[in-house]
């Protein structure tokens, strides 16, 4: 089956190599611990993967169209929700994803602009505000 832009409910027990139909293999004997984990989580079934997890794959941009709706679902949640580096690490992976993502989702677009609209501005470090001010330009 062809990846797809949403996973419904029935696919948040399948995994995202089951979802992308694409086997990457196990990892080489000298693999970093990077490509061991990025291997692993795309094996779990995508209900089960934690904000790091999350965070993790995206950060490599792994999975992206069947991924972001999930982070943005944790993120409408909490939108400072952390994994495992500082809070907002979430959303500061979501708000780097490549120009060409947001153009294709705009429906994404939105949902990340009201995410950033209910964090207090005290709450937001130099770094996440310069990564606000970098997603707000490449997708007004």
């Amino acid at each position: 089956m062809a990846a797809t832009s949403e996973v419904d409910v029935q696919g948040l027990d399948r995994s995202l190599q089951e979802i992308e139909d694409d086997d990457w293999g196990d990892p080489q004997p000298d693999a970093t611990r990077l490509v061991s984990t990025v291997l692993a989580l795309r094996r779990r079934a995508v209900g089960t993967l934690e904000v790091e997890d999350l965070r993790i794959l995206l950060g490599q941009q792994v999975g992206v169209p069947v991924l972001v709706p999930l982070a943005l679902a944790r993120l409408e949640e909490d939108p400072l929700v952390e994994g495992d580096f500082y809070p907002g690490d979430l959303l500061a992976t979501v708000l780097r994803l490549p120009a060409e993502h947001w153009r294709s989702h705009p429906d994404q677009v939105e949902r990340v602009r009201r995410v950033v609209a209910a964090i207090s501005p005290d709450d937001l470090d130099r770094d996440l505000m310069r990564d606000i001010s970098a997603f707000r330009s490449t997708t007004h």
